[in-house]
């Protein structure tokens, strides 16, 4: 059986059984908070219960390595999103130890997008298009100091109001341990 297949079978029992009475919550998050976070699969259910946030209490916005890495792209409308029509007062940015986006480099993603069938005319085409591929999937050195640029990226938005707090964190994923970056109320 493939994975889709697994999926969609086990959804047709959940369905059936009323398991998702127990998720049922409004749209707007109980804590009035947005956390972006890594999608790291380790902290899939360690992050919420390390910051003790259950279903319906935050918007979570996963990225690789918890990277608010441009002004106007994806991540960054979700935390407008979030604080303008949804009823978040407060954004968190949850980095995290042993991130696989710690010291990555373009050059061995792009081998393995080659490996994988995307032919050296695809990647120039991008390059000659203006597309910083270098720069696109290039990761971080620290990670203290990744989490400090996305803080800021939010922080210093236009459309961000001044009054609403941006922290940074960082989580070890073996404990837990959460050590406050910048804590934005002050």
């Amino acid at each position: 059986m493939k994975l889709l297949d697994e999926i969609l079978t086990h959804n047709e029992q959940f369905v059936e059984n009323k398991q998702y009475e127990k998720y049922q919550k409004g749209k707007f998050p109980n804590k009035k908070l947005v956390i972006i976070s890594c999608m790291d699969t380790r902290l899939v259910e360690l992050l919420p219960k390390a910051m003790n946030v259950g279903n319906g209490d935050a918007k979570i916005v996963k990225t690789a390595g918890a990277i608010v890495s441009h002004p106007f792209g994806s991540i960054m409308r979700s935390i407008l999103i979030a604080v303008h029509e949804l009823g978040a007062e407060e954004v968190c940015v949850v980095g995290h130890y042993d991130c696989g986006m710690a010291s990555l480099e373009a050059d061995g993603t792009l081998q393995k997008v080659k490996e994988r069938g995307i032919g050296q005319e695809v990647i120039d085409t991008l390059n000659y298009s203006g597309v910083d591929l270098e720069k696109f999937l290039r990761g971080f050195n620290n990670v203290e100091e990744s989490v400090k640029e996305s803080v800021a990226t939010v922080s210093n938005h236009p459309l961000m109001p001044n009054e609403v707090p941006v922290h940074g964190l960082v989580i070890d994923p073996e404990t837990g341990k959460l050590s406050e970056i910048i804590n934005g109320y002050k």
